[in-house]
C-alpha cells in the first residue's frame, strides 16, 4: 500500500512536469488573415523591425480578448480622426483576433498608433493600440498564466490566504510536534533546498521587474521555456524555475523515504505553506530593494539550521540507517559508539 501511493505521487508530479512542457509547444488555432505588404503601414519600411522590437508584436501575432467586450471600427483610421460617422462592432471576451495591419497616425492626439485586426469569423476592424493592449492577452499559454497570476485582485487574495493558511496549519504542525522544514526537519537537504530555491527565484523575479522590465515584457509577449534562448536576468530565472522542478522531485521522492505516508503528507503541505511564504515576502521585499539583505540572511538560516541539527554525521553500523548521533539505532535497535 505504502508503495503504491508513493507511485501515485510521483506520477502526478511528473504528469505536470510533462504538462507543463507539451503547453510551451501548444499552438491554438489562428483567424486567417490577409498578408499586409511592409509598406502599408505608412512609415518608412525599416521602421517595422524598430516597431516589433518596442511593441513586440507585428503581423499575424494573435490575441485573446480578456475584456467583456472590444469595440472593433470596421472603417479606416482616417476617418475616425477626421470626425466621420463610423460604424462598430464587438467582439466578446474570449474570442482570438489576429493582427492584419498597424498604421501610424500622427495627428491622433489619443493615440497615434491604430491597429487592424481579423476575427474568427472573417471580419476586420480598427482600434487603438492602448485600447487594444488593455483588453487583451497574447495567445500563448505562458503568457495567458503570467497573465492570470498579475491580476492585483487575485494576488491581493492568494497573500491573505496564503497567510493565514500558514499561520494556522504552523500552529497545527508545531503543536502536533510534527516534521517541518527548518524546525523538526529530517535527514534529508532537499526540502531545504527547495525552500531556499523557491526564495531565490522569487528574489530574480522582482529584480527583472526592477532593472528589466522591458525584457520581462518581451517574455510575455513572445516566451519561452527554454533558458538558453533568453539572456541576463531572464536566463537565470528560467534556470531557477527549472531547479525548482527538480528540487521538488526530488524533495517529495526523499520526504516519502523518510516518513509514513500521512506523516509525508503533512511534512509536504508545511513545506508548500514555507515555500508560498517565502516566494510573498522575497517578491514584494525586493521591490523595495530589503529582499537581498534578507535572502543572504535566510540562505545563512537555513544552511546553518541543516548542518546543526538536521543533517546526519553517522550510520548504523547494523542496518546503514542514517543517525544524528551516535546511540541505540531506532531503526534496528542496535548501539553505535
Amino acid at each position: 500500500m505504502m508503495r503504491s501511493n508513493k507511485v501515485i505521487v510521483c506520477f502526478f508530479l511528473i504528469s505536470a512536469m510533462v504538462s507543463v512542457l507539451l503547453a510551451g509547444c501548444y499552438h491554438r488555432p489562428v483567424a486567417v488573415v490577409q498578408q499586409v505588404s511592409v509598406d502599408s503601414i505608412g512609415v518608412d519600411p525599416f521602421d517595422i523591425e524598430a516597431f516589433e522590437r518596442t511593441h513586440h508584436y507585428s503581423y499575424n501575432y494573435n490575441f485573446v480578448v480578456t475584456a467583456d467586450s472590444l469595440v472593433l471600427m470596421p472603417q479606416m483610421p482616417e476617418e475616425a480622426v477626421s470626425n466621420l460617422p463610423t460604424d462598430s462592432f464587438v467582439v466578446a471576451a474570449h474570442e482570438m483576433l489576429a493582427v492584419a495591419e498597424i498604421r501610424i497616425m500622427p495627428t491622433d492626439s489619443v493615440d497615434s498608433v491604430w491597429v487592424q485586426l481579423a476575427h474568427e469569423q472573417g471580419r476586420f476592424g480598427w482600434i487603438h493600440e492602448s485600447a487594444l493592449l488593455e483588453g487583451v492577452m497574447p495567445d500563448k499559454p505562458i503568457s495567458q498564466f503570467i497573465s492570470f497570476f498579475s491580476d492585483i485582485h487575485l494576488l491581493i487574495f492568494l497573500v491573505v490566504f496564503v497567510l493565514i493558511l500558514f499561520v494556522y496549519g504552523m500552529r497545527k504542525l508545531y503543536n502536533r510536534k510534527a516534521y517541518m522544514v527548518h524546525f523538526n526537519d529530517i535527514a534529508t537537504f532537499y526540502p531545504t533546498l527547495l525552500a531556499i530555491m523557491v526564495a531565490l527565484s522569487a528574489t530574480l523575479y522582482s529584480t527583472i521587474q526592477l532593472y528589466a522590465p522591458e525584457a520581462w515584457r518581451t517574455f510575455y509577449f513572445h516566451p519561452s521555456l527554454n533558458p538558453f534562448s533568453q539572456s541576463g536576468w531572464l536566463m537565470l530565472f528560467l534556470m531557477s524555475v527549472w531547479g525548482l522542478l527538480i528540487a521538488g522531485i526530488a524533495a517529495v521522492d526523499d520526504v516519502l523515504k523518510h516518513l509514513s505516508f500521512s506523516d509525508a503528507i503533512s511534512y509536504l503541505l508545511g513545506l508548500a505553506g514555507i515555500c508560498s511564504v517565502n516566494y510573498i515576502i522575497f517578491t514584494v521585499s525586493t521591490m523595495y530593494y530589503v529582499g537581498y539583505l534578507l535572502l543572504a540572511a535566510y540562505v545563512g538560516y537555513a544552511l546553518w539550521r541543516y548542518y546543526t541539527h538536521t543533517r546526519s554525521k553517522y550510520i548504523c553500523g547494523n542496518c546503514g540507517q542514517l543517525l544524528k548521533k551516535k546511540g541505540h539505532c531506532p531503526n534496528c535497535g542496535a548501539f553505535n559508539e
